[in-house]
């Protein structure tokens, strides 16, 4: 049997228990953090990282834990803020708001709401909140008034532990020397870690190969280039 079933295209299905996320240097503080929740300063943390660094993994770890609801930053203008705000509330992408005037004034509401009930408000972005650019003067106070964990780009364990969950979501077995290889050759971020995956199943599924070395290697030359 080949690594991979390779006649059928599997769906992705992403693992976000908290034994699914690797803790390495790059991410330690952050998941303390997470971790210890209810230790939070004003009840309120914001998580910052590169796309695909763990934010929305790490958010419904927190979910599990606090019982929280997760709700995209976009959709904060289409829901009733008081309903939202009766429990704990975790809002993605929160630096995407900026310029959005009705998105801002309804998460500038939900915070103050949330905290004044007694409950606790995570919010993620790819920035820490000086560079939002948040039009709203209070909201942004706010913002900068919340303590930040940052998430690193990987190191060498987490940048192999990262492909290793990513094959997984796919349901994919590559060979063994393949990750390896992979962190070795490949640039050091979380989103090439995705572009690389997805084109190597991509690739495998095209060509009906199993995903190897030297496929990894083809697909990094075609990336290069």
């Amino acid at each position: 049997m080949t690594p991979r079933q390779l006649s059928f295209d599997l769906p992705v299905r992403t693992a976000l228990g908290r034994e699914d996320f690797f803790v390495s240097p790059s991410n330690a503080e952050a998941v303390a953090m997470i971790e210890g929740w209810q230790g939070w300063p004003g009840r309120k943390l914001i998580l910052a990282g590169p796309p695909g660094a763990g934010k929305t993994h790490l958010a419904h770890v927190w979910a599990a834990l606090s019982g929280a609801r997760i709700i995209s930053a976009k959709d904060l203008s289409h829901v009733d803020i008081p309903t939202l705000a009766t429990g704990a509330i975790a809002v993605e992408d929160a630096d995407q708001l900026a310029g959005d005037g009705p998105a801002e004034e309804a998460l500038f509401h939900l915070h103050n709401l949330v905290l004044a009930e007694g409950h606790t408000l995570l919010l993620t972005a790819e920035r820490p909140p000086n560079l939002w650019s948040l039009g709203l003067p209070d909201l942004q106070s706010r913002m900068q008034g919340t303590m930040l964990a940052q998430l690193r780009a990987p190191d060498d364990a987490l940048l192999a532990a990262v492909l290793t969950k990513l094959f997984a979501d796919r349901q994919i077995a590559p060979s063994p020397d393949t990750i390896p290889y992979l962190a070795r050759r490949m640039d050091r971020s979380f989103d090439t870690a995705r572009e690389v995956v997805a084109m190597l199943d991509a690739t495998a599924l095209e060509e009906g190969r199993a995903i190897t070395r030297a496929l990894a290697a083809q697909v990094l030359d075609k990336l290069a280039h």
